[in-house]
């Protein structure tokens, strides 16, 4: 699977590694793609494709104030998307953003499958 290149955010290459390889090899009942041309920092689950990057930047437009969503310990916020929601790490020293097609509603279900690999290798801020 094909994942748009990005630019890891300075200092978070070590963590983001050790996110991705501290990832589940199943998530939301869906099975871990191979993604073509790997960055360290993505991973990709099922069809349609639940995908992971780590070391984004925060994205523009996200209210500061807005609800965070605690799973397990790591707090998320939700922004809705075209044909999914995005969920971005409130309050991790790397951003970690999820993208999660309708097709896996509750969308928010899947963040259960990765909280422990988040709490586990990135640091609060």
């Amino acid at each position: 699977m094909d994942v748009e290149p990005y630019v890891l955010q300075p200092g978070t290459d070590e963590v983001c590694t050790d996110l991705v390889a501290a990832l589940p090899e199943v998530v939301d009942d869906a099975v871990r793609r191979d993604v073509s041309a790997p960055s360290p920092g993505v991973a990709v689950w099922g069809q349609p494709p639940i995908i992971l990057r780590c070391g984004v930047p925060e994205p523009a437009g996200v209210d500061p104030t807005q609800a965070v969503l605690d799973v397990a310990g790591v707090g998320w916020r939700a922004v809705p998307g075209e044909g999914g929601t995005f969920f971005f790490t409130a309050d991790r020293v790397a951003v970690v953003e999820v993208s999660v097609p309708t097709d896996y509603a509750p969308e928010s279900a899947t963040l259960v499958d990765l909280a422990s690999a988040v709490s586990g290798t990135v640091p609060p801020v």
